[in-house]
């Protein structure tokens, strides 16, 4: 089975696929995914739903925006995580970016570009389309690209030629692969190489991906370690990952649930609160959860897990309490940047519904009550608010005209009052709904 993250399969003229591709590109914008998908088959899944994702908000001729420049883009990068790792990227990318076809970039979990580097040449190049240190690269603002792919999808990825969806970026091909935080498993950013049809092989995604596991072992390795105290990641991921002592568990769903469940009452539960926080009613046999607690158990290991209540022991750190955590301190910037995403997204247990709810709700009303465009922006690029019009019309409110960010979400603010079948100026009026 070919490998779905791969541009081309062996033996395939890039040429000829360059032109095919192209001809998709044309027939979705003109028509749609089945239009697209009629002209070419072979169009990967990847790339058709990054199109779709690409297309609800942004125009195929757009530029990204620059967002950070000078003294705040040197304060920013002097501070983010992936600075201690910044020697190692060159360490292993270097020699392709200085090599006069290629460049290395980094950026952080928004798709800011914090590095770009290789030969001067290339670089005045990418300048043309604002491939630049401080531009936005994420999906919302640059289409489907590697670095902005691989922070949608979370996962390693190669964006080859007519692939972009952006007409000006579809000169170029680009690998990348995700950077997490070794400790919570929160999206750092991304590495990527960019350069000409020649990176569309197996081993630029192979060498981005070694690179990133790298980085997350020299970040782990740098970490102070805590002996004792587990960290739990929830949030933006269906099954919920817990790190204990060196180990790294990934957890089932139902599991998942009764963790983020017990994290969320450290006073502890009774089996039928949590039944009820599981299932919504009580018809559950109490055998039935004993069972999963008692596998729940095994898994955490006896010091971890108490019952008669059931509780959680020790220290245990958990994403989504540290969004709330931010959030009391008055640091809505932080929060957001700790956010991941939704609680455990794909999950209907009525406990982690709620509190799916209460995180999102929190820190939306914390965001819109700052009434910062960089951080209504960021927040609107999240799965909770890509849909928020409340969001999108502060963020149109509160960017000047000239900014970067203001067609952006003016053009959003159209298309959802289109949708929900609201005047324009009605959404624009009204923007502490």
């Amino acid at each position: 089975m070919a490998d779905p993250w791969l541009a081309l399969e062996f033996g395939v003229d890039p040429a000829e696929r360059i032109a095919q591709v192209g001809a998709a590109h044309e027939a979705f914008l003109a028509g749609g995914p089945e239009a697209a998908r009629r002209t070419d088959r072979r169009l990967r899944e990847v790339v058709a739903h990054s199109w779709r994702r690409s297309a609800a908000l942004l125009d195929p001729e757009s530029t990204p925006p620059v967002e950070l420049t000078d003294d705040a883009l040197a304060s920013y990068r002097a501070t983010h995580p992936l600075a201690r790792v910044l020697p190692l990227f060159r360490d292993l990318l270097g020699g392709i970016a200085q090599d006069g076809a290629h460049l290395m970039a980094v950026c952080d979990a928004h798709g800011r570009l914090l590095w770009v580097e290789g030969h001067p040449g290339v670089l005045r190049h990418a300048e043309r389309m604002n491939f630049v240190p401080g531009a936005r690269w994420d999906e919302p603002h640059a289409g489907t690209n590697a670095p902005g792919t691989a922070l949608a999808i979370d996962h390693s990825v190669q964006i080859f030629a007519t692939e972009h969806f952006s007409r000006r970026v579809q000169r170029w091909t680009c690998a990348a692969a995700p950077i997490h935080d070794p400790a919570t498993g929160r999206l750092l950013g991304a590495v990527d190489i960019t350069g000409g049809d020649h990176l569309a092989n197996p081993q630029s995604l192979a060498l981005v991906r070694a690179t990133a596991r790298a980085a997350e072992a020299q970040l782990a390795a740098d970490r102070p370690v805590e002996p004792g105290v587990a960290t739990v990641a929830a949030l933006g991921r269906d099954e919920a990952e817990l790190r204990v002592d060196g180990r790294r568990i990934r957890l089932g769903r139902r599991h998942s649930e009764l963790l983020v469940l017990l994290l969320d009452h450290p006073e502890g539960r009774t089996g039928e609160q949590l039944g009820l926080d599981l299932y919504g009613d009580d018809r559950l046999h109490p055998v039935t959860l004993r069972a999963e607690l008692s596998r729940l158990r095994r898994i955490l290991g006896p010091d971890l897990l108490d019952s008669r209540p059931y509780r959680l022991r020790g220290t245990v750190r958990a994403d989504f309490r540290t969004v709330g955590e931010l959030l009391e301190r008055g640091d809505p910037a932080g929060a957001l940047d700790a956010y991941a995403g939704p609680l455990l997204p794909s999950s209907d247990a009525p406990g982690v519904t709620r509190l799916r709810r209460l995180v999102d709700g929190q820190l939306r009303a914390a965001v819109l009550a700052t009434r910062d465009p960089a951080l209504l922006a960021a927040w609107t690029a999240t799965p909770a608010g890509t849909d928020d019009l409340t969001a999108w019309q502060a963020l149109a409110a509160a960017s000047p005209p000239g900014a970067p960010r203001r067609p952006l979400a003016l053009a959003r603010v159209d298309q959802l009052s289109r949708e929900y079948d609201l005047p324009r100026a009605t959404l624009l009026q009204r923007p502490g709904n």
